[in-house]
Formats: C-alpha cells, structure tokens, sequence
C-alpha cells in the first residue's frame, strides 16, 4: 500500500454566525479562497495535476447546494478539469475527507487530491430549511433519532453526571485558552486572510459598502468569567444545565489540505507536513451521541498500533462541554494535551469544516512544539450517533 502524505494545510479564521465577519461571505466564496492561497504556496504544482477536491459539509442545500464541491473546485482552481464532490457525516465531515482521500491515494486510485471542508452557519440554518422526519419512525421510539445536539448534551450529562458548575468552568477555561493563543499570535500561520465586500444602510439610511479583511479567529470572548457563565440560563431543558456559554458557538470558516502519494512528493521534492496514520468512524445511541469519541478514540488508536500515551496532542471537538467533560473522564485523557488553545466553545465549530479546521490546527502547534514525528489525534462526536477519531503522525 502506497503512502499518502499531506504537503499543505490552511484554514479560514473562523467567524460568528449569523452575524458575524463572514455573515456577508458565502460558504464557496470562503472555500475557494482557501484553496486559491494554498495553490500560492505552490507555483510550480500544475494544478490540473489534481485529481479530485472533495469538500466536507454537513448542511448542502442553498448556497452550499448544487454539488458545492465540484462549484468549489472550478472556483478555486479556474480549470474545468478537476472534478469535485460534497461529503456530508455531519460534524465529521472535514475529517472524513481527508480520509477518504488518503485512503484513495494508498489505493493508488489517485496521486494528488485537495480534502477538506466549508461551513457557513449564517446562510444555512441548524437542520437546513426542510428538515423532514419520517414520522412512523420517530412514533415506533425513535424520536431520539432526530434530536437536536442540545438534547443530547443533557442526556449525557444527566447520563455521565456532569455538573452545571464543571461545565461552566471547561467553558471559562477554553476561552482563556484560546485568548492566550490569540494574544501569543499562535495561529496566523494557518490562517488565510479573506477580504469581505459588506453592503449596508448606514445612519441616514443610505447604502454604503465597505471592504475590511478578517485574520483573526471571531469566537473568544474576552469579557467571559465563570459569575457570566453561571447567569446563563439552559436553553435545551426545563432545569438543564446545558446553556449558550457551554456549548459550542454557531460559526462560518473553511479548512482544506493537499495530499498527495509519496510518488509525487518525490517529484516536485516537496516535504510534507503530516500523514493520517489511521482514522475510524463508529456508532452509538443517537440519544448520547457526544460521547462516541469513548468508542473512536480506542479503534483508531488500535488501528495504528499505538497507545493513549503516544498522542502528544488530542483535538476533541467541543459540540458541549457535557460530553467533552464524559469524554475525557471516562477515558482518562490527560487535560494538559487536550484542546491546549481552546476548543470550539471559545473557537467556534463550523459544522462540515471542523475536522479539516481541527487538522489544521493540530499540525501548526505539532510545529510550534517540535513534535516531529509524534503523534496526534483530532476526534469528534456526530449527530445521530457517532462518533470519529483520526490518528496524524506530523513529520515536518
């Protein structure tokens, strides 16, 4: 089996949606822009050399419909040439391509392929438009099957016995995180700026417009304290303790990377940055779907033969702080790898594009660490009960 290696890797800042610094910025716009940047990084790279862009998104209808992969791909790369293809596995889903694309180049189905994926949650709400249920399943019991995330977050802390009072602290603790890492400039490397065009009605009720660039994750809150946290009332459940502060925030952003086989690495003497050793998705009750990173993790870590105490770095989503709490108590993960600049209670979580954002990100402080060739882990629950984890050895 061929190697497949991962040569580069950006992300978007991450915006707030929906009216947030990308509220003005469609979710293609924002993924060929991307991909525009990294192919900069390359001016030798003949880009119809690519074969595929496969394009991670959780809610494709709307702007983010009409195969918005493919749209990506003749956007971004300004050739016809270069199929392109939309993924959905919900908040897996920019993960999952890198997956599927690494898989397909150690299968030597192809050489090159750019993976990843786009989110706009200010133009496609929560569910999409239409979400549809099939009634006779949800009134044979089933009903779990099409809960909103927020339910599920109180099942698994009623479940797991996570307190309202822990939860607010894992909250406090990701935004002064990730102030840190904004304060220490941590992620510009990864970032691609974006310029936004913004219509509006100024004071006089004339439209204006105005262009500003955005370089700097959106979501950390600097004026969050646990007292402001513990005001916050449950929004899920009459009584809960899953509020706006403890769960992760609605967001906008893009991640992809460019992977190719060793072959072609040669070719254009490139070094690449990282590898996906193993990556594994699984399933578990709808009805607590946060916690199937308890069952992920484990897998994709047997698959690359290694043990919890080779992960230098975890990146465990943040859906809520609920099950990121039952995650990493039940498997004893060790705090001080996981999420070290936040996670997307502060940051943000961009539905389809979190698992690339997340890969991104885990190979820059890889970097900034000089952890090469360690190893590192970007895992995440999924709706209706799922639940994925990825294995990257870094390398350069």
């Amino acid at each position: 089996m061929r190697t497949a290696y991962i040569v580069k890797a950006y992300r978007t800042a991450v915006g707030k949606a929906p009216r947030g610094v990308f509220s003005f910025k469609r979710p293609d716009e924002l993924a060929a822009e991307t991909i525009k940047y990294m192919m900069e990084k390359l001016p030798n790279f003949d880009k119809e050399r690519i074969e595929d862009v496969i394009v991670g998104n959780a809610m494709p209808e709307a702007e983010q419909g009409l195969n918005v992969g493919r749209l990506i791909s003749l956007m971004g790369l300004d050739t016809v040439k270069v199929p392109g293809v939309t993924v959905n596995r919900y908040c897996a889903s920019g993960l999952e391509t890198i997956a599927m694309a690494s898989a397909k180049i150690q299968a030597g189905m192809a050489d090159c392929i750019i993976a990843g994926g786009a989110e706009s949650m200010s133009y496609i709400p929560m569910g999409g438009y239409k979400p549809v249920p099939d009634y006779k399943l949800a009134a044979a019991g089933h009903e779990d099957y099409y809960w909103g995330m927020g339910l599920t977050a109180e099942a698994v802390a009623n479940e797991y016995k996570v307190s309202r009072e822990d939860q607010d602290e894992f909250a406090f603790n990701s935004h002064q995180k990730s102030l840190k890492a904004l304060s220490e400039d941590r992620f510009q490397d990864q970032i691609v700026p974006i310029t936004v065009d913004e219509t509006y009605v100024d004071g006089n009720g004339k439209k204006q417009t105005r262009s500003f660039t955005v370089n700097k994750d959106e979501g950390p809150r600097a004026d969050t304290s646990k007292e402001i946290l513990a005001k916050l009332r449950p929004v899920f459940a009459d009584g809960g303790s899953v509020t706006a502060g403890n769960s992760s925030q609605m967001s906008d952003g893009a991640a992809f990377a460019l992977i190719m086989s060793e072959e072609m690495v040669k070719e254009f003497n490139l070094e690449p940055i990282a590898r996906l050793v193993s990556y594994t998705a699984v399933g578990i009750e709808p009805r607590i779907m946060g916690v199937a990173p308890i069952t992920a993790i484990p897998k994709a870590l047997k698959q690359a033969g290694l043990q919890q105490k080779d992960l230098e770095l975890i990146e465990l989503n943040e859906a809520f702080a609920s099950q990121s709490l039952a995650v990493v108590r039940t498997l004893d993960l060790d705090p001080d790898r996981v999420n070290v600049n936040g996670g997307a209670i502060s940051m943000g979580h961009p539905l389809g594009c979190t698992g690339a954002k997340l890969s991104v990100q885990l190979f820059d402080e890889m970097r900034k660490r000089d952890l090469k060739n360690k190893y590192g882990m970007v895992t995440m629950c999924v709706g209706t009960g799922q639940g994925a984890a990825g294995v990257y050895e870094f390398l350069s």
